[in-house]
């Protein structure tokens, strides 16, 4: 055996949760192209229209990764957070799925408008295609206001317990109100204000920095980072197991009298 592989250190049970969990993070961004490529179905005669229908069902493919990816996030950082606080950890991950829900029910809804392109409808399909469309829009609320809800809850949890610098997810909790203020504004028409894109950039800057931080450095050393790689090592007993009276019973038994 080498030197390096003698003095190369584990990666310890915490270490792999931090990795996974920032992986899921970074990858909820690759949605971005979506903006350019639903373009085309947002115009009025795309139905009866010529053109490929690749970029819609790329940006369908995209938006259902990000729906996994965020469910991912939340499943892999329950185990660690609930430590903290179980009620607020089980609301994240519950978030996080509703989250999911609308994004994929806003891809449903433009795959059938790719289904009603491919049937060949004609002119006679246009409306129902921007029924369809509009409703897809209305579906993006889903990811206007619950990642304000996401970033508040685990934004506390990651406060709390100091898993990760401050400054962290103190951008999240600052992030979360501007949010739900700019998602809002668009919903009554301030979409083309630059102050729209603004006001969306602390939540942002919070889930990538996040995704970033955990990829790198994982979490800080904490009670909870402890508590769990000693379960993990088999040091100590998981705080939430429960007791075997079998084996207790027999542990009584051997000890001498």
């Amino acid at each position: 055996m080498s030197r390096t592989d003698r003095s190369r250190t584990p990666m310890t049970s915490t270490r792999r949760t931090a990795l996974v969990a920032g992986a899921f993070y970074l990858l909820t961004f690759v949605s971005i192209p979506t903006l350019a490529l639903y373009t085309p179905v947002h115009e009025p005669g795309y139905v009866s229209g010529p053109g490929p229908d690749g970029p819609v069902i790329l940006g369908g493919v995209l938006e259902l990764v990000v729906a996994l990816a965020g469910i991912g996030t939340a499943v892999v950082l329950y185990p660690v957070v609930k430590r903290q606080n179980a009620a607020l950890a089980l609301g994240f991950v519950s978030s996080r799925v509703l989250e999911a829900a609308t994004i994929v029910g806003g891809v449903v809804a433009l795959f059938s408008v790719v289904t009603l392109r491919q049937a060949d409808v004609g002119p006679d399909g246009d409306i129902t295609g921007q029924a369809l469309v509009a409703l897809h829009d209305w579906f993006r609320m889903g990811q206007a206001y619950v990642p304000a809800v996401n970033a508040l809850l685990l934004g506390t949890l990651l406060y709390r317990s100091r898993l990760v610098p401050r400054f962290l997810p103190t951008l999240g909790l600052v992030g979360a109100p501007l949010l739900v203020v700019a998602s809002t504004a668009q919903m009554f028409g301030g979409s083309d204000s630059p102050l729209w894109g603004l006001l969306v950039l602390p939540i942002a800057a919070w889930e990538l920095s996040l995704g970033v931080y955990l990829v790198v450095k994982g979490f800080r050393p904490s009670p909870i980072t402890a508590a769990i790689d000693s379960v993990a090592t088999g040091l100590a007993p998981s705080a939430d197991s429960e007791p075997d009276p079998g084996r207790a019973l027999v542990t009584s038994a051997r000890q001498p009298r």
